[in-house]
């Protein structure tokens, strides 16, 4: 079963569960597919799918960022509550000690030093990762590694 389909079956079982708030994010997020889909013009595949997902996921991370930072810890906790039904979709998220190998291995790939050659390297990063690491920590790593 792919994404598009699991996310469908999980909207029916929430709404006959009648877990209003589970049903609400993952009408988001079937819509967003739904409008990607007629973006490309095809049906969408596992991998455009968690593109998708992963972008709704950033969206809530930068909208509880900003919350906290205004002083709205009630809108940030809603944007939590959502953030968590989204990532059940995504790939296990890697962590730093293992982005920092694939960051070190994409160097000496590419023999990338230099800042200016950093957006090389963060390509091979990101690829590699199909997903499974924020875009904003492997920036940070292959910055700190680039001279």
């Amino acid at each position: 079963m792919n994404t598009t389909d699991k996310i469908t079956q999980d909207m029916g079982e929430s709404m006959k569960a009648g877990t209003a708030d589970v049903t609400g994010v993952l009408r988001l997020i079937k819509t967003s597919l739904k409008n990607e889909q007629i973006k490309l013009g095809h049906e969408l595949s596992d991998d455009e799918a968690m593109k998708v997902i992963a972008k709704e996921a950033k969206q809530r991370r930068d909208s509880i960022t900003a919350y906290e930072a205004a002083g709205r810890p009630d809108l940030a906790d809603v944007e939590k509550a959502e953030s968590i039904i989204i990532e059940r979709y995504l790939p296990q998220q890697l962590s730093e000690a293992e982005v920092t190998a694939l960051v070190e291995q994409a160097l000496a790939e590419t023999g990338a030093t230099t800042k200016a050659q950093m957006g090389l390297v963060m390509g091979l990063v990101m690829k590699k990762t199909a997903g499974a690491a924020d875009g904003g920590m492997v920036s940070r790593i292959v910055g700190a590694k680039l001279v």
